[in-house]
C-alpha cells in the first residue's frame, strides 16, 4: 500500500528563445551554451504567471485537459491535499498553492507552499507521502488527522524573474515552467517506495538570490522617524553581507538575481544527486538492476553525465528533457516526468527514480512504482 501517482502533467509559456538570440544580450553563442550545458531553447514567461502555469500542469495531472498522463479524471472534491514547491511565488500570501486552490475549486484541500529550491518537487512529494501515510486507514493516530486520500503536487516556476540578463554565466541556464503530479493512497499498490532528503550548508554562498522589499518603516533604533522612511533598510545590508553580495550591489548590480559559483555548484550537485540515488536505493533494499529509469533536475546536462558515470549506468537511462527547457528550478523534476510518461518510459509496475538537487544546499531522491 502506498501513496501512487495516477497523474502527472506539464506547462510552458508560450515564448521560446533558442540560444542564438541570447547574442543580443551577452558575448555568447549557440555552439557555447549547448556544448557546455545541453541547453538548446527555453521558455519565458511574458504574461503567464507562476500560478497560470501551475494551474495549467495541474488540469492535465487532474484529467481535465489533454496533453499530461492520467489513470482517470478526478473531480474537484478527491483533492485533500496542495503542496506547491517554488521560489518565485506571485505573492507572499495567499500561497500559490492557495491560489491554485481556489483556482481549480479544490474546497477539501489543504493548502501550502514549500521552497526547497530546485529539490522542492521532491521534498514537496515527501511531505505529501508522509502526510498521506500517517493519516491511512490503518495507520497509528489516523483518526486524530485530517483524512488525506488524494494530494496534488506543484511545482512552479518563473526563474527569467530572477535572472541578471546582463551575466552571461547564469542567463543562459533559466527558463519558466510547471509540472504537476496527483498522488492517490492505494492499498493495492506500492507507489512512493522511499525517499531520502538532506540538506548541506552553503558555506561559500554559491547559490543565492537575497529579496528585496519596497518599504522602510518609518522608524530608527530609537523609535518613530519621519527620515528613517527615506533612508535605506539598514537589515537589507545585514542580508547582503551575509550572502557576500554587497560589494556587487554597491557596484550597481542588482540586488534580487540569481548569483552562481558555477564549479563549486557544479562539485556540490554532482555528488549530492549520485549520494541521493544510492541512499533511496539503500533504503529501499533495491538496487539499479530493479530500477527502469532516472528522471533527474534538469540542470545540466554535464552534471547528469557525470552521476551517469559514477552510477556506471548509460545516459539514455536518464530522462533527458533539459534541451527544451533550460534549469526551471522546482518544476524542472515534474516536467522532465511528464515528459518521461508522453515519451512511452514509464510503464505500470516500473520502478522509477526522482532526484534533484538545489540551493540551500538541498538535495534527495525518492523512488516510486508506477
Amino acid at each position: 500500500m502506498g501513496s501512487t501517482l495516477v497523474g502527472c502533467g506539464k506547462a510552458m509559456p508560450a515564448l521560446k528563445i533558442g540560444n542564438t538570440a541570447l547574442e543580443a544580450l551577452v558575448d555568447t553563442s549557440d555552439e557555447w551554451i549547448a556544448s557546455r550545458t545541453g541547453i538548446k531553447t527555453r521558455c519565458i514567461a511574458i504574461e503567464e504567471t507562476s500560478a497560470d502555469l501551475g494551474e495549467a500542469a495541474a488540469r492535465q495531472a487532474l484529467g481535465w485537459t489533454a496533453g499530461g498522463y492520467s489513470e482517470r479524471p478526478l473531480i474537484p472534491e478527491d483533492i485533500d491535499l496542495i503542496v506547491c514547491a517554488t521560489i518565485t511565488p506571485d505573492c507572499i500570501t495567499p500561497s500559490t498553492a492557495g491560489l491554485l486552490r481556489r483556482r481549480l475549486g479544490l474546497s477539501n484541500a489543504i493548502a501550502f507552499d514549500v521552497n526547497a529550491a530546485c529539490t522542492g518537487f521532491v521534498y514537496s512529494a515527501t511531505v505529501a507521502e508522509a502526510m498521506m501515510a500517517a493519516s491511512a486507514p490503518n495507520a497509528a493516530g489516523a483518526s486524530g488527522r485530517n483524512p488525506i486520500r488524494r494530494a496534488l503536487v506543484v511545482g512552479t516556476e518563473r526563474l527569467t524573474r530572477l535572472t541578471n540578463w546582463a551575466d552571461r554565466n547564469t542567463c543562459v541556464l533559466f527558463g519558466d515552467g510547471a509540472g504537476a503530479a496527483v498522488l492517490e493512497w492505494d492499498e493495492s499498490r506500492s507507489g512512493i517506495l522511499g525517499s531520502f532528503i538532506v540538506n548541506a550548508d552553503d558555506e561559500a554562498n554559491a547559490l543565492s538570490c537575497p529579496l528585496s522589499y519596497d518599504v522602510v518603516p518609518p522608524f530608527d533604533s530609537r523609535g518613530v522617524s519621519t527620515e528613517a522612511s527615506r533612508q535605506e533598510d539598514p537589515s537589507t545590508s545585514r542580508v547582503d553581507e551575509e550572502l557576500a553580495v554587497r560589494e556587487a550591489v554597491d557596484a550597481g548590480e542588482p540586488q534580487q538575481v540569481l548569483r552562481m559559483n558555477g564549479p563549486h555548484v557544479f562539485k556540490f550537485a554532482a555528488e549530492a544527486m549520485t549520494e541521493a540515488v544510492r541512499q533511496v536505493l539503500s533504503r529501499t533494499g533495491l538496487t539499479l538492476d530493479d530500477i527502469a529509469c532516472i528522471v533527474p533536475h534538469q540542470a545540466n546536462e554535464r552534471i547528469i553525465k557525470y552521476a551517469a558515470k559514477k552510477l556506471d549506468l548509460p545516459l539514455d537511462f536518464f530522462q533527458m528533457s533539459i534541451a527544451q527547457t533550460g534549469n526551471t528550478s522546482a518544476a524542472s523534476v515534474p516536467m522532465a516526468l511528464a515528459d518521461a510518461y508522453a515519451e512511452g518510459r514509464i510503464k505500470r509496475g516500473d520502478k522509477v527514480i526522482l532526484t534533484a538537487f538545489g540551493g540551500g544546499f538541498t538535495s534527495g531522491a525518492l523512488v516510486f512504482e508506477a
